[in-house]
């Protein structure tokens, strides 16, 4: 898109106006023809689109991987959806909430690339893979495989079963900068033996944004009898796949990070001949053999997220999921090429196309991450999120598609200039 038709795009909006829908709208159907890589660097588009949300003006957000806020548009719509049902309480409630549920999963599974019957609706990743992990039927000396970069959560629960039903948990350390897809997939299974029966592992690991070869590790494991469970949490509606492509018998994630969805939605993939091996964390109303529902009762909870789903699908879809990822991937790039080379600077992630996307991890030597951290926030007025433990010592830098250049030049002359 050149300048003049952007900025007449924007005078039909009116000068620091909310963009509309249909405006947007109107902006996509003129790149339509665009390549997504071509696209990626047009800072008069993305100029346009960071136009829908309202940005907070006292820092540069950098910190996205935790919560990825709505749009304005996705944002207006759950406050109706707020209203509507508040408007027709319990008897929504009693009548259409469970139809309007599964048809929000059922578009999740179409994203995903998998049969709605295996796609459920949970609260976010944590829920969805820790009732797998307690829901196994584990048995004194079973083992279970996972890595210490994994995320909290699910290794506590790990721990917890470890200490109720006598699980033995194998910690493996995933390398920053693996030399190759062979050397990811041998390290787990090392820890492979004929008493494992559960592998955990990140699609995109949540410290430093690496993108591991699940596919692989999915065939490794399955011909020694071994169930995969992934852990998507930060891949899921950030770079492009397929669940059922990846070969894995679980799969969770969370959607209030890159689908843009409010708090308190996730999804949960079990593969179909398994769904009746799990048992749920709270027992079910219906236990009907192979229903993927009967582990979806959680009781009365925010229904109006459950609708706002379908908003945040429609702004991911709008956008165009190429489009999404190709300008993640720009951005990263965009400032890991500036400081990869510099000898004060560690970029925990790897430089690989293929083994990362929007997210990246970078550190000072000689520098605490909190320092690092803390520094980047009061002096330069960057907000990051300090990650300090295991082989990660850095900060988390996760953009957004709104994310300017701009606002990343003052990352990189930050880290120039931030010498022990």
């Amino acid at each position: 898109m050149d300048k003049r038709t952007f900025l007449k795009s924007l005078a039909l909006l009116g000068a620091g106006s909310l963009p509309e829908a249909k405006a947007l709208d109107n902006l996509l159907r003129q790149v339509s023809d665009t390549p997504a890589d071509k696209l990626a660097n047009d800072e008069y588009f993305w100029l346009k689109v960071r136009g829908g949300y309202r940005l907070k003006p006292d820092y540069i957000n950098l910190e996205n991987g935790y919560y990825c806020f709505l749009p304005q548009e996705t944002l207006e719509n759950f406050i109706n959806h707020i209203r509507e049902v508040n408007y027709q309480a319990s008897y929504y409630m009693r009548t259409v909430q469970w139809e309007n549920k599964r048809k929000a999963a059922a578009r999740l599974a179409t994203l995903a690339g998998c049969s709605p019957d295996e796609l459920i609706i949970t609260r976010n990743t944590t829920e969805s893979l820790d009732m797998i992990i307690g829901g196994q039927d584990w048995k004194p000396g079973d083992e279970a495989v996972m890595a210490e970069q994994d995320y909290g959560s699910m290794l506590a629960m790990f721990r917890q079963v470890g200490r109720r039903f006598g699980v033995v948990n194998k910690m493996v350390s995933v390398p920053n900068h693996p030399k190759d897809d062979e050397e990811i997939v041998h390290l787990y299974e090392e820890a492979i033996t004929p008493k494992t029966k559960l592998l955990m592992v990140c699609h995109m690991v949540n410290i430093t944004g690496q993108i591991l070869p699940i596919r692989k590790i999915s065939d490794m494991a399955h011909s020694k009898g071994v169930k995969v469970m992934v852990d998507g949490a930060h891949a899921f509606a950030h770079f492009r796949y397929s669940i059922p492509d990846l070969g894995c018998d679980f799969y969770g994630a969370s959607l209030h990070k890159w689908l843009s969805v409010p708090l308190g939605a996730g999804i949960l993939y079990v593969k179909k001949e398994h769904i009746d091996s799990v048992w749920p964390v709270f027992a079910p109303f219906n236990d009907n053999a192979g229903d993927i529902y009967r582990l979806n009762q959680t009781g009365t909870h925010p229904v109006h997220t459950d609708l706002a789903i379908n908003n945040a699908i429609d702004f991911y879809e709008k956008l165009g999921a190429e489009r999404k990822e190709a300008r993640l991937r720009y951005l990263q790039n965009y400032w890991t090429s500036q400081v990869r080379d510099l000898p004060h600077i560690v970029v925990n992630t790897p430089k690989d196309a293929t083994r990362s996307c929007g997210i990246a991890n970078v550190g000072i030597r000689g520098m605490k991450p909190a320092e690092l951290a803390d520094t980047l926030m009061k002096k330069y007025g960057i907000y990051t999120v300090a990650i300090d433990y295991v082989n990660v010592h850095g900060c988390r830098i996760t953009p957004n598609i709104y994310t300017t250049p701009k606002e990343l030049d003052a990352l990189v002359k930050a880290l120039k200039e931030l010498k022990v």
